[in-house]
């Protein structure tokens, strides 16, 4: 690499182009008479569900959708939420749900997403939706993987034919991200906490798709030259810092292209979020086609 080392992959600049897309398809829904409506469920008082949740209303009401933010208290039943759950699926004003994860402690996550509306399942976690992209049949996929496709397609950064590691096994970013890339026809490698000699396997990586949670575990001598390097992690260092999975400086001087912590995946998860939204409701509506097998505005 040269001095300048690699090329940045904006994720914010990247994630504006995308709302911005997005706010225009959702006028042309207003003009044919539809509003598409996303209601966000918050419950407890978790720091970061809150700000997550923040910047999530933002972004969608200024892209023009009706939201609607229903902040549950940290006691509430797992009965109770179900109830909220079904009530929104009934709801034909309501075209996404996004149920903020982590929920508090006694709660069940995995049943309480079995009881969304698949057609509405923004965060595409629900069983129907995760089996869809297993079979590469239609379905609304999950936003921080769908976001980091996005960014390859938007930087040409083609899939096909390329050895690709997932760092990572999680149902929220590592395997949905492994499955996005073997669609694209990549060659697609899965590592985790148990694999041997990981310095040695990220080192084989074309493409690296760190998510492991990890502050800055991959330095810079694990990078390939040339390689592109896609971190969604979000840690705090020792020094309160935000930083990747990826030795950011480190790693720039041997990637041919990288994404920043912060700037990089991150702000793609919530345009990813908005465009499953607009296609959702399309679906239901029957004014358009039916959810995307593929990433995308």
């Amino acid at each position: 690499m040269s001095q300048a080392g690699a090329r940045i992959i904006d994720g914010k600049a990247t994630a504006a182009a995308l709302c911005a897309e997005v706010r225009e398809r959702v006028l042309a829904m207003h003009a044919r008479g539809l509003r598409p409506g996303l209601a966000v469920v918050l419950v407890g008082e978790d720091p970061a569900s809150q700000v997550y949740v923040r910047n999530k209303d933002r972004a969608a009401s200024e892209a023009g959708f009706e939201v609607t933010t229903l902040r549950l208290p940290s006691s509430t039943t797992q009965a109770e939420l179900e109830r909220v759950v079904r009530e929104l699926n009934a709801n034909d004003s309501v075209h996404g749900i996004l149920v903020q994860l982590p929920l508090p402690k006694g709660l069940d996550a995995q049943r309480i997403v079995r009881t969304l509306d698949p057609r509405k399942d923004v965060d595409g976690l629900h069983p129907e939706n995760v089996a869809a992209l297993a079979m590469g049949t239609e379905g609304l996929r999950p936003c921080t993987p769908a976001g980091c496709i996005e960014l390859c397609d938007r930087y040409d950064v083609a899939l096909e034919g390329r050895r690709v590691v997932v760092l990572g096994r999680s149902m929220l970013v590592g395997k949905p991200a492994a499955l996005l890339c073997l669609a694209r026809n990549a060659t697609v490698t899965i590592a985790h906490s148990r694999t041997r000699d990981l310095p040695a396997l990220v080192r084989e990586a074309e493409i690296l798709i760190a998510a492991v949670g990890v502050p800055e575990l991959v330095r810079g001598d694990w990078i390939r030259e040339g390689a592109v390097v896609i971190d969604v992690g979000m840690n705090r260092n020792r020094e309160g810092k935000l930083v990747g999975d990826v030795a950011f400086q480190e790693a720039r001087q041997r990637a041919g292209a990288i994404t920043p912590v912060p700037g990089g995946v991150g702000p793609m998860t919530i345009a990813m979020l908005l465009g499953n939204t607009a296609r959702a409701c399309e679906a239901l509506s029957g004014q358009g086609p039916t959810a995307a097998a593929t990433p995308g505005p």
